[in-house]
Formats: structure tokens, sequence, C-alpha cells
């Protein structure tokens, strides 16, 4: 059975992709060079394929879930505001213009989100306002825009006023995008938690997923420049238990009577 692999996370540009393709390319020379680069249109199925080498997920699908499917291997550390380590935070974004400067000051505006099944766009920023919720409700409409450009460009288009943003793809937004970035400003973080894990089957060995590992640094060292251009300083070896406090953040909003963005 030939393996598949892919990294899609943070395809944030054109050439943001192609860097990624020519990591995942490096690695799969070093490891297993018959595995074919795909473009998933399903993610959730194709993470879950018994064929998968190596890919990226977000934390919030891993612990609801596809945990049971997949190993992880790897996590990134990168190098932007917001990071530390392997964990990363999102950046409370709003327009230049706007008058809000703190959590309790956004309440009764609009708030934007990528997807509901993403930690930094919906389930941390769900998380940061659950305190502040009343009776489950603090927003007054919600807009789901399918990526963190979109939730992005719908706060500078004042099609809303808050977005939670990964602070990895906003570091890379900064770089690719700076005339969308330079009309939104922070008011905030939350909570930290760990990165998006890079992952594979059930079904890769120990071995091959030691390889993996070993591939990976080795990719990483070999293009200093490339990894310059993709914030990465390294990865992490995570157990799987370090994803459960993405899952504590979940809890602790429904606790607060806040299960859904609102």
């Amino acid at each position: 059975m030939n393996k598949i692999a892919a990294l899609p996370m943070y395809n944030v540009s054109p050439a943001l992709a192609a860097d990624w393709h020519a990591l995942l390319a490096d690695v799969l020379r070093r490891v297993e060079p018959s595995a074919a680069i795909v473009e998933p249109e399903d993610l959730h199925a194709f993470w879950r394929r018994p064929d998968l080498l190596l890919s990226q997920t977000c934390g919030y699908p891993y612990v609801l879930g596809l945990h049971e499917h997949v190993q992880l291997i790897a996590t990134p550390q990168f190098d932007a505001p917001g990071c530390e380590g392997a964990n990363y935070s999102s950046a409370l974004v709003t327009r230049n213009d706007a008058p809000f400067d703190s959590l309790e000051a956004l309440r009764g505006t609009r708030a934007a989100f990528n997807s509901t099944d993403s930690n930094s766009g919906y389930n941390a920023l769900r998380h940061a306002i659950a305190p502040h919720a009343m009776n489950g409700q603090f927003f007054s409409a919600t807009l789901e825009t399918g990526s963190h450009l979109g939730s992005m460009r719908a706060v500078v288009e004042d099609r809303a006023d808050v977005a939670a943003i990964d602070c990895v793809t906003l570091a890379f937004a900064r770089d690719a995008y700076p005339e969308l970035t330079g009309r939104l400003r922070e008011i905030g973080y939350t909570r930290a938690s760990p990165g998006l894990p890079l992952i594979a089957s059930n079904l890769v060995t120990p071995e091959t997923a030691d390889a993996l590992r070993d591939a990976l640094d080795e990719a990483l060292t070999a293009q200093p420049e490339r990894a310059q251009r993709l914030k990465l300083k390294g990865f992490s070896h995570l157990p799987s238990e370090a994803y459960e406090s993405i899952r504590h953040m979940e809890n602790e909003a429904r606790v607060a009577n806040y299960a859904r963005l609102a």
C-alpha cells in the first residue's frame, strides 16, 4: 500500500505552500520515497486514512476523536509572537479604528471565526469569552468564514468586530499580506495550548515514526533559510495527554454555560 502525505494547515500564501511542500518532499525522500504528496479535499476523512504517512491536524479534532485513528509524530516549535516552545495561542484582533480594548468591551459586538472544529479560531475564543457571557450569550452575531484569512478580512471589512487568529497564521499573514494585517490590532491573547500536531496513521510502525522524526529534524537543519521563512525552530515529541488541555478549555466553557459561541 503506497503511503500518502500532506501538510495543509499553514499554507497561508502560495510561497508558503511551496515551502511546506518542499519540506515534506525532503522528509519523504528520507523515509519513504514512494509516498505521494496529495491535496486533500476532506481533511477529516484524509486524516483517518490507514495509508496516511504524515500530515498535520488541529488539536481540537485530535482530542475529539481523531486521536483514536492516528499517532503523534511531532509538534512544531514556531518563532512567532504568542508561541512558547510547542505551545501557541490565538491573537484577538479588531480593526485599528475600533474602540474595543478588552474582552469585556466586546459585549454585544460581532465575532468572526474560521470553523467550529478549530481550536484557535473557535474553541479558544469561546473559552476566553465564557467568563464574561451572561445566560450563554455575549455577542450580537457570529460569522463563520472558513479560514483565518477570511476572518481577518471580515473584521477589516466591518462585517465583524473581533476574531481569534492562530498566532502562527497571523505571523505568516503579516509577512504575506501586510496591507490586510496593517488594518488590524491586537487586544489580547487566548490561553496557550499545544500547537498543531504532525500525525501518522496508527498503522505506521514505531520504526517509521522514529524515522519521520529524524527526517523532520534533518530537513529543518538542511535548509535554514527555508526554516526561517517557515518560522520553524524545531519539533517537540509530546505525549497525547498534553492535548487534553484543549478539551479542558471546552469543558470550562461548558461549565460556564457557554457551550457555543454566541
